[in-house]
This record gives C-alpha cells, sequence and structure tokens, in this order.
C-alpha cells in the first residue's frame, strides 16, 4: 500500500495540515462571513398547519375552483395520512380565512380564492397590527425593568405550556396569558388596561386568529422564549427588541395570508 505523505504548511495565513496535495484540516480558519451572518432558522410546522398551507395553495392557485366540494374528512385524513383532527382544525382555519364554508348535508366547498379581510370585534387586523408596537414593546421593556420573582416564574410556566400544547384553540388562550403577563409585570396600568382590551379584540374571531397563527406556532414559540430571557435578564433595550419582531413576524404572517 502507497504511503501518503503528510506535512504542515501555511495556506493563506493559515496553519494546514497537507495530504495528497489537499489540506485536510487547518488551524485559525474563521468560518465566513456570508454564511455565520446568513439566519439559520428552521420553520417547523405541526401537521394541521401543513395540510393548511396544502389547502390554501391549491384554492389560491385554482386547482381547487371555488364551487368545488371537498373530499370528506376521512378521506383527507387518508390523503395527507393524519387523523381526522388535524383535516378540521385545518379545514377550520380555510373557513375562518373566508376560503371556504360549511353546508349542513353538502360538506365543504370552497367559497373564494382569496382570502377575506377578518376584523376583530370594530378593529380591522391593520388596526390591531399599527397599535400593538405602541403598547406591547414598551411594555415588555419596563417588564424586563420591574417583573417580580412571582411574575418570571409565571411567564416560565406559559411559555413552557405552549411548546407542548398540541391543541390551537388552547395555545390561542395561553398566548393571550402570555401578552397580558407581560403587561402585568411591566407594573403599568395603562399597559395592561389596553392590552386587555386588544386580547378582548382578538377573542371575538378565535378562528381568523387561529388562520393567522397556523403558520407560525412553532416560530412563535420561539420568539415567547426569547422575549422571556430578556426579560429574566433585566434588559430594558432587548425585551422591547424581541417583543417588536415578534409583533413584525404576526404583521407579516397576517399580511401573507390576505395577499
Amino acid at each position: 500500500m502507497a504511503t501518503r505523505f503528510v506535512r504542515v504548511a501555511r495556506i493563506r495565513g493559515f496553519r494546514c495540515r497537507v495530504s495528497g496535495g489537499r489540506a485536510a484540516y487547518c488551524w485559525g480558519m474563521s468560518l465566513p462571513d456570508s454564511w455565520t451572518g446568513r439566519s439559520a432558522a428552521i420553520q417547523r410546522h405541526s401537521a394541521s398547519e401543513a395540510v393548511f398551507q396544502d389547502l390554501r395553495t391549491a384554492i389560491g392557485s385554482g386547482e381547487l375552483p371555488v364551487g368545488v366540494k371537498l373530499p370528506p374528512e376521512a378521506a383527507l385524513a387518508e390523503r395527507y395520512g393524519v387523523s381526522r383532527s388535524v383535516v378540521r382544525e385545518a379545514l377550520r382555519s380555510c373557513q375562518a380565512l373566508g376560503l371556504t364554508e360549511t353546508r349542513t348535508g353538502s360538506g365543504t366547498v370552497v367559497k373564494s380564492a382569496r382570502p377575506a379581510t377578518p376584523r376583530y370585534g370594530t378593529f380591522s387586523t391593520r388596526d390591531l397590527v399599527e397599535a400593538r408596537p405602541y403598547v406591547e414593546v414598551p411594555a415588555a421593556g419596563w417588564a424586563a425593568r420591574r417583573r417580580t420573582a412571582e411574575q418570571l416564574e409565571n411567564l416560565q410556566r406559559i411559555v413552557d405550556a405552549m411548546a407542548g400544547e398540541p391543541d390551537a384553540t388552547r395555545w390561542l388562550r395561553l398566548d393571550a396569558e402570555f401578552h397580558l403577563a407581560i403587561a402585568e409585570a411591566s407594573g403599568n396600568e395603562v399597559f395592561v388596561s389596553v392590552v386587555g382590551a386588544i386580547r378582548a379584540a382578538l377573542a371575538k374571531q378565535p378562528l381568523q386568529r387561529t388562520a393567522v397563527l397556523a403558520a407560525r406556532r412553532a416560530a412563535a414559540d420561539g420568539e415567547h422564549r426569547r422575549i422571556v430571557e430578556a426579560i429574566v435578564a433585566g434588559d430594558f433595550a432587548h425585551a422591547g427588541d424581541r417583543m417588536r419582531q415578534h409583533l413584525d413576524r404576526v404583521a407579516e404572517s397576517a399580511d401573507a395570508l390576505r395577499a
């Protein structure tokens, strides 16, 4: 067997072990900025989210045209390889966006190729998207300054529960509890009152909220946890920035569903 010679050479300023004419390993080499600076976030989707997105895409493209009757839940469950409860949740999201409607005795029919503009009580989606950062961003910052040990424990409990909650309706209740808990931790009664009013408006259209959040529940769990981490650290600016980033992502999801 031929002997492979290994030597150490300097390549582009780095000490490298060279074998067979190729650099096999280099010491002190930094990863390229083009790789380290690029976001490595991975979008994870639940089964119901994946089914919802597939149905929404098929309806929007005309593959499932307006007026067509969708297969029964059992047939859809077999098609996607999921349970009927998963299909049921996906269909609720489609109905919440006005894409489908369920008719007694007729099943689920495609109603529109484009989502309807949702309203939450007397507020439109735009009203809430524009207003929330002016309240919830500073509330997160003040929560980082004023939170108590008991409030931190409560926030941690909520994010842990959300991460392990498979049911969309219960997850939405926890989401409301999370944002209210941050407002309460801010120690500012105005924030508590306004956030409470916002959550009451959102609660008027739970199906529409489910549709907006369907494509990003796992991502939202991570964002919530990072907000709590900043609050735990007592970092006013960081907590506010993380809340702003979270609300920006929610707004983007709402815009994408209306597109």
